[in-house]
């Protein structure tokens, strides 16, 4: 008999400490991780106008610490392909220039994050916020081209003569920094998850994302190949394709902009999971 006491003791016990565990301590939100799918474009010398006409697919991974209900910061990693062609564009000059580009992007970023109103899992007058976001990273590019359905790496080429010292010029690197800032939206869907929507411009420190910056070099300064042309005589200048002439651009002619670095935004939209813990409430 003093066993089945002592147990229901001990249950009651248990139960009330429970409740009051609820009573005085909170749930919150100390932050998420999740998942994006959405499209990235690219914007250079291939684009100068800033046409959003060929987007290509982009995918997404996140960890954000909530410091507040408005400030967090969070690392960030996507993969993205872009890519442009200069038969895109309306402007002669660059319809005779005939250059093309494609590029996979492997990026990580910190970003810190302000929400423009009390964002709060779960709380119907706090579950949505529009946001902004900056930060800084590094991304990985290494910009192909295709000559007769074949793939062909252009920074190996030195299609700028970067390989022959033309000017002093040597080979780019394939990894920069970036500037990613923009503005999202987010609503809470439970108390676990919640959706957002993001356009983020990636301002980056490289004008070699397309493989076109500066001026021609004249192709008789490379090598040939064994076979007629080298792939960097038929590459770095393709204007040929378009008139038939081999040389519509002098040794010297502009080629690319090289005071304007590449840029290029990434439109994604994607689900969050929320991260909590208990504690003791606060006054608002």
């Amino acid at each position: 008999m003093n066993k089945i006491f002592f147990n229901l003791v001990a249950a009651v016990l248990l139960t009330s400490t429970s409740a009051n565990a609820q009573m005085f301590f909170e749930n919150v939100h100390t932050g998420e991780f999740g998942v994006s799918i959405g499209a990235a474009h690219y914007f250079g010398d291939l684009n100068t106008r800033a046409a959003f006409n060929r987007p290509k697919p982009a995918v997404g991974i996140f960890f954000r610490k909530q410091f507040s209900n408005y400030i967090s910061a969070r690392i960030s990693g996507h993969f993205a392909q872009l890519g442009y062609s200069d038969i895109y564009s309306n402007n002669e000059y660059q319809t005779l220039r005939n250059l093309s580009f494609n590029t996979d992007i492997y990026e990580v970023a910190i970003q810190g994050d302000f929400n423009f109103f009390k964002f709060i899992p779960e709380d119907p007058t706090h579950n949505f916020t529009p946001y902004v976001t900056l930060g800084v990273g590094v991304f990985n590019f290494d910009p192909y081209a295709y000559y007769n359905g074949q793939k062909i790496m252009l920074r190996e080429l030195g299609t700028e003569g970067q390989t022959i010292g033309f000017q002093g010029r040597t080979p780019y690197s394939t990894t920069a920094l970036i500037i990613p800032f923009g503005v999202g939206l987010k609503y809470n869907l439970t108390e676990r998850m919640n959706i957002f929507f993001e356009v983020a411009h990636r301002f980056t420190f490289t004008d070699y994302l397309d493989d076109v910056s500066t001026t021609f070099v004249d192709n008789s300064r490379f090598a040939p190949g064994p076979f007629g042309r080298s792939d960097v005589q038929l590459l770095s200048d393709r204007s040929y394709e378009i008139n038939g002439k081999s040389n519509n651009f002098v040794e010297g002619a502009q080629r690319g902009f090289s005071k304007q670095k590449d840029q290029y935004v990434i439109a994604e939209m994607g689900i969050s999971f929320n991260l909590s813990r208990y504690r003791c409430p606060t006054a608002d």
